[in-house]
């Protein structure tokens, strides 16, 4: 019986959800399986993926066949370079103390590079977000300013337009000032 390790598909369509599991070759790729070894979530960015790092490498050193996708979350997760210290300490190079102090090693500087991915895409949302802020602050600045400087150009075109009515009575108004003091002369 060939074995493999695979990803089986849930979720809705559009928002993928897998499963890694091991599964007899033969089997539907949703259909029965031998053993869960954790979960695949390509939507979240990075990628969230849980794993049992130890159960995979079990299924690894019994002969177990990972499809392509599967052997790139292996690789990423650790599962394919703890087998390959395993290796190393069969072989005799070193010792099982020594292989787990380079797997925790390399499991530490990876998820520093994932948390520093993740800090990244924050500060980067952060940044947009500010800069869409600033962007829109300007907008409404021009807004007001437009709006201010059309109720300043109302007021003139209101003030010009009263100005000649105003000149007009005024001069209608100064004559019959002078008619009063030529009347009060005569």
């Amino acid at each position: 019986m060939s074995v493999k390790i695979r990803l089986q598909r849930h979720g809705k369509k559009g928002k993928p959800f897998f499963h890694i599991v091991v599964a007899d070759s033969r089997a539907r790729r949703d259909g029965r399986f031998i053993e869960k070894l954790g979960t695949y979530n390509p939507i979240t960015n990075p990628a969230t993926i849980d794993l049992n790092v130890d159960s995979a490498v079990k299924w690894l050193n019994n002969g177990a066949q990972p499809t392509d996708t599967a052997r790139a979350i292996l690789s990423y997760k650790g599962a394919l370079y703890k087998k390959h210290l395993q290796g190393g300490v069969a072989k005799g190079a070193f010792d099982e103390a020594e292989a787990e102090k380079r797997f925790n090693a390399w499991v530490e500087a990876k998820d520093s590079k994932v948390q520093g991915k993740v800090e990244g895409l924050t500060k980067a949302q952060a940044d947009a977000k500010k800069a869409a802020l600033d962007a829109e602050a300007k907008v409404n600045e021009a807004r007001i300013a437009a709006a201010t400087q059309a109720e300043a150009d109302a007021k003139a075109a209101e003030e010009a337009a009263n100005a000649p009515a105003a000149e007009e009575t005024t001069e209608g108004e100064a004559p019959a000032a002078e008619s009063t003091e030529e009347n009060t002369e005569a």
